[in-house]
């Protein structure tokens, strides 16, 4: 095309690329393998991602005519998204007393919180006063709440009039909120000034721990009692909180989190509308909370996804616009986290970060780089919390109204993302919804199957961790984890509940007594004001919990689903290396037979280095050997009881049968490896009595195992 410089060229004059042509450019780089198997990505949620999108594959989607702040709310509960006010920072504080969780949140509180986010220990969830609880209850997980002078120490110089408050409370939330509120009137704090929630959920207490300490309709019964509470009293409060973590934390996809998720609030819809509640009374008390994990864009759609099912559903209930809003709390995942190269957490804990506040969340916890193995420290609640100041001050994410919408792959994910999801919602309404489901196992075994599947990936490195399951730091110094000392924190929270009763005068138990009877006998609409009229009285959480459950003591049970983390299997190599050199003054060795000069065989002797550093292997490397012969005698010199042949396919055969021969005759129980899969030879060098083969669809986790077998490790 030729053209008079004077004259400026237009876009019409230039030929359009077409979808065709690129992709007949790429067929001819494939050689001949397929295209759907190279370039499309199948998820562990269905879903097959092209390796491009285009406008029309957004066209025709539903809702894409729909504004922020409109229903469906696919992009955002706000018209004005973050603009007029950003998401909350949420972050979670888990110290084990009072006075430790005062501390830190005052401090942080300082430095750009926004929000109070109380974990409870296992022992205030079960509804246990510290002498009931066994010793590891007691300070796990969050804090020992007992008493309303508990909550004054936890809150004492800070005004919860100004801040909204999150308790994660579960099967403890009547006995929770009575305390709270207890301490609110107490502290003169007006209860329409009460913003946050309780986080009532049942199932989801039900499907982590396996039990729950009484019926689950006698937990929609409270579940009732405080919404119609809540609505005339505490206008601003949540009762409800949908976790996904339980399904998350146990290796499931964004779409079982997604349906179960669904799943769950729709019984509670369903069960409280059943208890005279109306749809627009219950689902602005509902609270959801989500995990982002690693895959940055899934996890975007997931939460656009979400509130796009929320809405419809809450509207096939008959629930107006306003009911229709999905309050969203994002917590970063804890499934994905390690604990070796653990500061590469923080890079994880960015990118999910990220992806929550793209994906709209209202409030955020982002992961200490180190929670996963102890309690945080200031440091590691620094970084976390900067984290999201750095996207709402320096990133301006505040400055833009659903930065994600309008992007053809996201749309397109996030329409794919709701249709699987509400596929396998339907499924379980099928069976007869999410309680009925848990008890056949139904959600256990579908997460279960995603768990498998995830785990083969991750022992084969199709999906890669970087510091665990690949690119191993041996030199890496462990981070020391600071870990509750259990069995003092028992004895001393035991002895302050002890000193604590001992201290009330005759006259304030005779008080404490009567107003539990009361609470005995109380009416069901009565039920949460005597609660908080007992524990202003001086009553223990366990004393108000036991009271609220007599005559409801059969608990409910179904099969757990375990939490975990993805690199568990992976990190007890490693362990087990870490013990061996504690033991013997040095690591389990490999000897790499490089055949060669170094371009020869560097690409498969880095790749075997790599592959068994991450079991806490010592490699034995040198710059290539040019016989066998010579490879032999080396590495039978260097002790190691493992030898990886490293070389290319073409010279394999000249080499392989010669020096495993030459190994194995001198001595029989060494194991000979050879890096590669030379598909021609395989059965020839199996005789010659190689091994193993390791290449890129290996099973690390397996072949290493072996060898820590041969170690004895």
């Amino acid at each position: 095309m030729t053209t008079d410089s004077a004259t400026p060229l237009t876009l019409d004059e230039f030929d359009q690329p077409t979808y065709e042509a690129w992709r007949e450019l790429v067929e001819q780089q494939l050689r001949g393998a397929p295209f759907e198997k190279k370039v499309m990505t199948k998820t562990y949620e269905g879903i097959t991602l092209q390796p491009l999108y285009r406008q029309e594959d957004a066209t025709d989607l539903p809702n894409q005519s729909s504004f922020p702040g409109l229903p469906p709310y696919t992009r955002g509960s706000q018209v004005s998204g973050n603009l007029k006010s950003p998401w909350l920072i949420c972050q979670e504080l888990a110290y084990s007393t009072p006075s430790a969780f005062n501390q830190a949140l005052k401090y942080d509180l300082e430095r750009g919180q926004t929000a109070i986010n109380l974990r409870l220990d296992q022992a205030t969830l079960a509804g246990l006063d510290p002498d009931q609880a066994e010793v590891g209850q007691v300070g796990a997980g969050g804090v020992s709440i007992v008493t309303v002078a508990d909550l004054a120490t936890a809150f004492e110089g800070i005004d919860l009039s100004q801040l909204p408050i999150f308790v994660q409370a579960s099967s403890a939330a009547m006995p929770t909120l009575a305390l709270l509120v207890a301490y609110l009137n107490q502290a003169e704090v007006p209860l329409t000034n009460l913003r946050g929630a309780i986080e009532m959920d049942p199932l989801g207490s039900l499907v982590s721990a396996g039990t729950f300490p009484r019926s689950v309709a006698g937990a929609y019964d409270r579940m009732t009692q405080m919404i119609r509470w809540a609505k005339n009293t505490a206008p601003q409060l949540q009762i409800v909180t949908v976790h996904g973590q339980p399904y998350s934390n146990g290796g499931a996809s964004a779409v079982q989190e997604l349906a179960f998720v669904m799943a769950t609030a729709v019984e509670y819809l369903r069960e409280l509308n059943n208890r005279g509640l109306s749809i627009n009374e219950i689902a602005p008390r509902l609270r959801f909370s989500f995990t982002a994990g690693s895959n940055y864009f899934m996890a975007i759609a997931k939460l656009r996804a979400a509130r796009l099912v929320w809405a419809k559903l809450v509207k096939a209930f008959g629930g107006d616009e306003t009911a229709q809003k999905m309050s969203m709390h994002v917590r970063t995942a804890n499934w994905n986290k390690t604990k070796h190269d653990a500061h590469v957490n923080m890079l994880r804990t960015t990118t999910e970060a990220f992806a929550s506040a793209v994906g709209g969340c209202d409030s955020l916890h982002v992961g200490q780089f180190d929670e996963v193995f102890g309690q945080p420290d200031e440091f590691s609640r620094r970084i976390a919390r900067n984290t999201q100041i750095i996207l709402q001050r320096e990133a301006h994410l505040t400055r833009v109204i659903d930065p994600a919408g309008g992007s053809w792959y996201v749309e397109n994910l996030t329409d794919a993302v709701g249709r699987e999801a509400w596929s396998l919602f339907q499924q379980v309404e099928q069976n007869g919804g999410m309680y009925q489901v848990l008890q056949a196992d139904f959600p256990q075994s579908q997460i279960q199957a995603t768990a498998e599947q995830r785990d083969n990936h991750i022992n084969s490195r199709k999906d890669v961790f970087i510091g665990t399951n690949k690119y191993a730091n041996l030199t890496e110094k462990p981070i020391t984890a600071s870990v509750p000392d259990y069995p003092a924190l028992h004895e001393q929270r035991a002895k302050h509940i002890t000193d604590y009763r001992t201290s009330l005068d005759g006259q304030q138990a005779t008080t404490m007594l009567e107003k539990l009877n009361h609470l005995l006998e109380a009416p069901a609409e009565n039920a949460l004001q005597a609660a908080i009229e007992v524990a202003s009285a001086g009553a223990t959480i366990g004393e108000i919990a036991r009271t609220l459950r007599s005559g409801d003591e059969t608990k409910a049970t179904v099969t757990p689903i375990l939490a975990g983390r993805a690199t568990i299997g992976m990190e007890t190599l490693r362990q087990n290396a870490e013990a061996y050199l504690a033991k013997t003054g040095q690591r389990p060795q490999i000897f790499l037979a490089n055949m060669g000069p170094i371009p020869q065989h560097k690409p498969r002797a880095d790749f075997s280095t790599d592959f068994f550093q991450v079991g806490g292997f010592e490699m034995l490397g040198n710059n290539g050997f040019e016989t066998p012969d010579a490879a032999a005698k080396s590495a039978l010199e260097s002790g190691a009881s493992v030898v990886v042949i490293c070389s290319t396919d073409a010279t394999y055969p000249e080499i392989v049968p010669t020096l495993t021969k030459a190994l194995k005759s001198a001595k029989p129980e060494i194991t000979v490896i050879v890096a590669g899969y030379p598909k021609a030879h395989i059965d020839e060098f199996k005789a010659a009595g190689v091994d193993e083969f390791i290449h890129v669809r290996a099973d690390l986790h397996a072949i290493v195992s072996k060898l820590q077998t041969q170690y004895r490790l």
